[in-house]
Order: C-alpha cells, then structure tokens, then sequence
C-alpha cells in the first residue's frame, strides 16, 4: 500500500501477560504434542491504526518452549528438531497483507525462519477490536492461526529404532492470542 510522506506511522508492542502463542504437532497418527513458547516479541507498526498496513518483524525465543513433560521438551530442543543452542529464534517478517474475506479476516504472509531455515509462510488473521484499558491505553485483540508443514522447515525425527524410517512431522498447528497496546506515533518519509 503506498502511503504519503505525512502519513503517521504507529508502534505497537504485544501485552505479554494477555497473549500466547502455542502449537500442536501430530508425529505419529496417534500422537499429538502440544506446547506454548513463554518468550516472544515483535516490533509492529500501522500507518495511523489502519491493521491492513501492518509491518511485523516478530521473534520467538526458542528455548523458551513448554510442553509440560521435560523429556519432550528435550527432545524437541535438541539438534534433531529445534536446535536451540544454534538456531536460537525463530522469526517471522511480513511481506504481504492479502484483502479481507466475508468473515473480516487476512491472510498476512512474510517469512518464517524455524532451525535456521527460511520459508514463505501464511497466517490467517482475524482481527478481534480495539478498546480503551482503564489506564487510557489504546489495545488492539488478533487471533492468529496457520499450519505449516514440519519438513519444509528441516523438522524431521532421526530413524525410527523399530521401522528404520525417518519420521516427518508433517503438520504444525500454530495458534496466536495476542493483544497489541500502542506505544506512539512518528512521523516518517516513505
């Protein structure tokens, strides 16, 4: 979207304590992992509060994801999946809004990096309002949800002891709550 030279640029920052970011991988047909990261952040700016204008440069500390149960925890975290002592974020950049559907929701696609790997991704976006908080503070509500296939992003199980095979995890669930509070305004040259 081409915008003025003066044009108001907005910041804003994700309330941490009201957002979360979680997932589900199925690797077997019967087996499911679910798990949230605790530690993630993003620079996000809107020309005026206009979401459609939206540039996201998000980051997700990736040692801090959870599952409860430490041994999937470990091993989701080691070099065979994650590897979070090399890779140690993962990162998403948008690079395009799409129009919004019936329903009032985008499609919001940039670039996922998982492990060290770098892919075009897509992210349903469904806009839940804004509101003011008793403080005075201007608060914008999204969910966001996408599925990405694993082994696009090198997230592959080293071989099954009793088959021998390798096990692809084919599906990820991503599921976002994020609540956006404003921080300011600038003036910027485009």
């Amino acid at each position: 979207m081409k915008t003025n030279h003066s044009e108001i640029k907005t910041k804003w920052s994700i309330d941490q304590s009201q957002s979360e970011i979680s997932f589900k991988v199925k690797h077997l047909p019967i087996v499911l992992i679910e798990g949230k990261f605790k530690t993630f952040d993003a620079n996000i700016y809107t020309y005026a509060q206009d979401f459609r204008t939206a540039e996201v440069d998000l980051w997700i500390d990736a040692s801090s994801m959870e599952t409860s149960d430490e041994k999937k925890d470990t091993l989701l975290k080691n070099h065979d999946f994650l590897d979070v002592k090399t890779h140690k974020q993962i990162t998403f950049i948008s690079t395009t809004i799409g129009l919004a559907n019936v329903y009032g929701n985008h499609e919001l696609w940039g670039k996922l990096t998982l492990g060290g790997i770098t892919q075009k991704a897509k992210l349903n976006v469904k806009f839940g309002g804004m509101s003011n908080d008793p403080w005075g503070n201007e608060r914008a509500v999204f969910s966001i949800i996408a599925t990405i296939k694993g082994s696009d992003w090198g997230l592959i199980w080293r071989k099954n002891k009793e088959s021998g095979r390798l096990i692809e995890i084919d599906e990820i669930d991503i599921s976002c709550e994020v609540e956006l509070i404003k921080e300011c305004h600038k003036c910027i040259a485009m």
